[in-house]
């Protein structure tokens, strides 16, 4: 989230824009946007268009069904990534305070409460009653934030041994763990993740994702926290994006290589290959993004991105929440009555609407933004 210590509301917290990173705000603002998009339906309606290259690009904004790799595969590890870096200007700002290491533990413990709390809740209203689930990219970050901030003073190369320790240990109980109906590694519903959420949930998802994904994906808020140091130090530009870009080529070669011989790129239960390519992409989209704007200094023209970005955790909610289960459907029922007059053509009736929702949620974010407040975990 875009920072760290209470949940509630604060007034302008921002320090003075010389010293943000306005690449860290732009690229989150950036996957908040698509992921605003996507719950608009948009990108459902454009792959209703006739067959053509707009239906081939919004495949990439769909999940690859099980073994590939798409675009909107890289969305949720660049959430979880930023969310680490965003974690390193927090507890560097809280240093700069003099804020005992004690004191970021208690906030640390209660921003991960109330992901998870929020995490559970946004799963918890179905249709047929409530229900108890452990998917939501909340729940999951509670855990990663939490283990992330818990290594954060490492040095860097004991915090990324540690994250390769911890795909190492998911590679192990993929492979190794033998229970019956459950020892298919990289088979849906009948993978080591499946049995766990067996375990606590007795329920398996019928899409295969599972909740013990936030064991491997530790891997990307820890890599996005080290990354986040890296562009805190006082090493020389240059060197930082050198370093980004290497690192990014290693897990893209390291991902690919294990995807090509033994172990699948599978989005749905975060395989190592997975989660070693989608880490290359995310530095490799820091280093493209730091070096554009806050190298080359190309600083102006970017509040699109973040007026969203500023306001993440609350319009992930509102979009999740309310916009889910009744705002989208209130102003779609507007939209769509005032254009079947016109005769409008379904499909770009869809669009039309969805572009409407997506216009009234910036707008939120916009009016807050503008008045100051910025909805905090």
């Amino acid at each position: 989230m875009s920072a760290f210590g209470y949940i509630g509301v604060m007034t302008d917290p921002r320090p003075a824009t010389s010293q943000r990173l306005l690449s860290l705000d732009v690229l989150r603002g950036a996957i908040m946007v698509l992921l605003m998009l996507e719950s608009t339906q948009l990108y459902d309606r454009l792959a209703e268009l006739p067959q053509g290259a707009i239906q081939s690009l919004a495949l990439q904004f769909h999940h690859h069904p099980w073994h590939g790799l798409r675009f909107w595969d890289l969305i949720q590890p660049g959430f979880m990534f930023i969310a680490g870096s965003a974690l390193a200007l927090s507890l560097h700002r809280q240093e700069t305070l003099g804020v005992a290491w004690s004191q970021s533990l208690r906030k640390a413990l209660r921003r991960s409460g109330w992901l998870f709390f929020f995490g559970v809740l946004d799963y918890a209203v179905r249709p047929g009653g409530l229900s108890f689930e452990l998917w939501d990219v909340l729940t999951q970050l509670s855990f990663t934030l939490l283990v992330a901030f818990l290594i954060y003073h490492w040095p860097m190369g004991r915090q990324i041994a540690f994250s390769i320790g911890l795909l190492v240990l998911t590679e192990v109980l993929y492979r190794w763990t033998r229970v019956a109906g459950f020892d298919q590694p990289f088979t849906d519903q009948h993978n080591f993740g499946n049995y766990v959420d067996w375990l606590l949930m007795r329920k398996i998802n019928p899409e295969g994702w599972v909740a013990i994904n936030c064991l491997p994906t530790a891997a990307h808020t820890i890599w996005g926290a080290v990354a986040g140091r890296l562009l805190l130090s006082g090493r020389p530009a240059t060197a930082k994006i050198r370093a980004l870009v290497v690192a990014s080529l290693v897990g893209l070669a390291a991902g690919y290589a294990m995807d090509a011989t033994f172990t699948p790129i599978i989005k749905r239960i975060a395989t190592t290959s997975f989660v070693l390519a989608s880490g290359g992409w995310c530095l490799l989209a820091l280093a493209v993004f730091y070096w554009w704007i806050d190298i080359r200094n190309h600083r102006t023209g970017w509040q699109f991105f973040t007026i969203v970005g500023m306001n993440s955790l609350f319009i992930y909610l509102f979009f999740e929440i309310i916009g889910n289960r009744w705002f989208t459907a209130y102003v779609g029922s507007i939209t769509n009555g005032l254009m079947s007059w016109a005769s409008v053509p379904a499909v770009a009736m869809g669009i039309i609407t969805s572009l409407v929702v997506f216009s009234f949620e910036w707008e939120i974010c916009r009016f807050l933004y503008r008045r100051g407040i910025f909805f905090k975990v």
